[in-house]
C-alpha cells in the first residue's frame, strides 16, 4: 500500500508592527521599564574620536515619512575595532558600538550621535571605508532591510571599498552616502532611507 506524505504549509509572514516601540524601544512609547534604555547610547563618553550627529528620515514609496519604523546601527571605534568579546582590551571603555533609534512620532525624523568610525579590515584582510551598519524594521517590512551609511568626506576610502564596489551603477552607490554639514560645530551626517521608487536605497541580501 503506497503511504502518502502530507506536507506542511509555509507559515505566514508577519511584519514588526504595529507595536514595534513598545516591544523594542519601550520607554519612546511611554513605558518606564529600564533605568537606561536599551541600546541607547552607541559610543559612550570616554568614547575616542570625532563626535557627530547622524539623521535622516525612512520614506516609503509615495515619499512620506515613516514614523513607525525602528533603525538599529552598528559601528566600529574610531580605530575600527567592534566592541566584541573577541577584542575585550582593545575597545575603550563604555563604547557599546550599537543602538536602537526610533524617529519622532510627529516628523519622522530620526537621529544619534556617536563617534566618526574608522576603517575595518574584513576577513579577507581588505580595507573597507568607515561605515555604519543599519537595520530597519516597521509595519509593512515582513524582513529586516540591511545597509550600510557611508560618508561623503571619505572620497578616497569609499572608492576603494570592497563592498561598495560590488555595486554596478555609480547612481546606485550614491545611496549609500550620507552628506556632511556643520551644525553649531559638530558634524551632521543626512542620510535619508527610501524604500521603494526613484533612488531607492541599496539594501543587502545577508
Amino acid at each position: 500500500m503506497r503511504q502518502t506524505l502530507d506536507y506542511l504549509k509555509e507559515t505566514p509572514s508577519q511584519t514588526a508592527g504595529p507595536y514595534v516601540h513598545i516591544g523594542l524601544a519601550p520607554g519612546a512609547a511611554g513605558f518606564d521599564i529600564y533605568a537606561q534604555e536599551l541600546g541607547h547610547d552607541i559610543a559612550g563618553p570616554n568614547a575616542k574620536g570625532e563626535r557627530i550627529r547622524v539623521e535622516g528620515r525612512v520614506i516609503d514609496g509615495m515619499g512620506s515619512p515613516i514614523k513607525d519604523v525602528l533603525l538599529e546601527a552598528w559601528q566600529a571605534n574610531t580605530d575600527g575595532i567592534y566592541a566584541h568579546p573577541e577584542h575585550l582590551g582593545e575597545v575603550e571603555d563604555g563604547f557599546r558600538g550599537w543602538c536602537r533609534v526610533i524617529p519622532d512620532f510627529d516628523t519622522g525624523n530620526w537621529t544619534f550621535e556617536t563617534v566618526k568610525p574608522g576603517a575595518v579590515t574584513d576577513l579577507n584582510g581588505r580595507q573597507m571605508a568607515p561605515h555604519i551598519s543599519l537595520w530597519i524594521v516597521a509595519r509593512g517590512i515582513n524582513v529586516g532591510l540591511q545597509t550600510r551609511l557611508y560618508f561623503s568626506d571619505e572620497t578616497s576610502a569609499n572608492a576603494a571599498d570592497p563592498v561598495l564596489n560590488l555595486i554596478e551603477w555609480e547612481r546606485r552607490r550614491a545611496t549609500l552616502i550620507a552628506e556632511r554639514t556643520d551644525s553649531d560645530g559638530t558634524p551632521v551626517y543626512r542620510f535619508d532611507i527610501k524604500l521603494q521608487g526613484e533612488d531607492e536605497t541599496v539594501f543587502f541580501d545577508i
